[in-house]
């Protein structure tokens, strides 16, 4: 096995809620195996204040979060990204950067949080059901055999978990 982390992209298009949620699951339940970035195709600037009180009450430290673009991740200098993973409702139609070493991509569509209305608590509602989506996402990929799969196997197993309803 490896000692280098399988490093995953999560991207959305203002990369203020579901993709730093994304970020953050996958490095809070990779425990060092899984290394996460998350980008924008036209970043908001900076994280949805209810991403924010959500990781917060997580207990996980809200300050290394940033809204940026992918463009960062297309850069010479910039990590080498083994999977992308794109979180918008909308995004599968949407045109991904080229990355290096062909990645992975898969679509996991969820329906943006940021966009809900109402109260801070009706807010705080809809970003912990992203929430609890996404981590129901991520266990199941991390739940899988990396290792033993071939290209096509993994391939198909992302699509399933993109396909996860989430029921209780």
């Amino acid at each position: 096995m490896s000692d280098t982390p399988f490093t995953v992209l999560v991207l959305c298009t203002g990369n203020s809620a579901r993709s730093i949620l994304g970020e953050a699951l996958f490095n809070h339940l990779g425990e060092g195996r899984v290394r996460a970035f998350s980008a924008g195709s036209k970043p908001k600037g900076v994280p949805h204040p209810g991403a924010l009180r959500l990781l917060a009450r997580r207990g996980i430290d809200t300050g290394v979060f940033r809204s940026k673009s992918w463009d960062e991740f297309t850069a010479p200098d910039a990590p080498a990204i083994d999977l992308a993973i794109t979180v918008c409702g909308n995004a599968a139609g949407e045109a991904c950067p080229v990355f290096l070493g062909s990645p992975l991509k898969a679509h996991w569509g969820l329906p943006d949080p940021a966009d809900v209305t109402g109260s801070e608590a009706e807010v705080d509602a809809a970003f912990e059901e992203t929430w609890r989506l996404l981590e129901m996402r991520v266990r199941a990929f991390l739940a899988l055999d990396r290792a033993g799969l071939d290209k096509p196997t993994l391939q198909a197993a992302l699509a399933d978990i993109g396909a996860m309803e989430g029921t209780a």
